[in-house]
């Protein structure tokens, strides 16, 4: 007898009540769906469509021999690859309509979290770059005109995070929402880029760049795969999730 659905002015609204139910109810309907969940996954024969949430360098680095795997084991089998959007997307109607997401950070709820690989940053330059070589000394380091990647949900490039725990701040020159920008702009001037070194190395020759060690380390990288709990047993998300750690 609990009122769903108020009228509020021109439009209906949920009542606390129903607010309450939403996950309750979603975890329910996805361990309704488990049941359908067929028990093995053919890939040879497959049709099936995997949606995946991943960041610029995610995508470069994964994606294509993670294309050319598929290709030869489930010909039929289509990816759908959707923008890094932020934490604030990670919700139980996002869960439903997800099977794989790639991303740093925490766990996030109704998500499984899994590591998939480690990596370390370096300072990305053109070729011939005029200090490239002098950038191992701080004060070069600093001085130097950087590119600052800030990507969607967050509010500032996460080695200026982590320098001003240093008490340092770099002079940043230009901002950019991805990886990839900032790298294609660093191979065409004089600035420089803080990025992960694998993905300068898979870049390198292409754009002509050189990776430089920096004088000061942040640590260790870590990317993650998180999946909907739904997935946990799902046989096709397990051989995809496999496919990927391959990669």
């Amino acid at each position: 007898g609990d009122p769903l659905l108020v009228r509020v002015g021109a439009r209906m609204e949920l009542t606390p009540r129903a607010q309450a139910l939403r996950g309750p109810l979603a975890q329910a309907l996805d361990q309704v769906r488990g049941l359908f969940i067929p028990d093995d996954f053919d890939a040879t024969r497959s049709e099936r469509r995997f949606r995946l949430m991943m960041p610029d360098l995610a995508v470069e680095l994964l994606v294509p021999p993670l294309m050319e795997k598929m290709t030869a084991l489930a010909p039929n089998v289509q990816l759908d690859i959707v923008p890094w959007r932020g934490p604030a997307i990670f919700t139980a109607e996002f869960a439903r309509t997800i099977d794989l997401v790639i991303s740093i950070g925490d766990a996030f709820k109704g998500f499984h979290r899994q590591l998939l690989y480690t990596d370390r940053d370096a300072l990305a330059v053109r070729r011939g770059h005029a200090i490239g070589a002098k950038l191992k000394r701080r004060d070069v380091f600093l001085n130097a005109r950087h590119v600052a990647v800030v990507i969607r949900g967050q509010n500032a490039d996460l080695i200026d995070g982590w320098l001003r725990t240093k008490g340092l701040e770099r002079r940043i020159a230009l901002v950019v929402p991805g990886y990839i920008e900032a790298l294609h702009i660093v191979a065409r001037t004089e600035l420089v880029a803080f990025v992960p070194s694998r993905l300068i190395a898979a870049l390198a020759k292409p754009l002509s760049l050189t990776a430089v060690t920096p004088p000061l380390d942040p640590g260790i990288d870590e990317q993650f795969m998180f999946y909907p709990t739904r997935a946990q047993f799902d046989p096709g998300s397990i051989w995809l999730r496999k496919l990927v750690l391959e990669t």
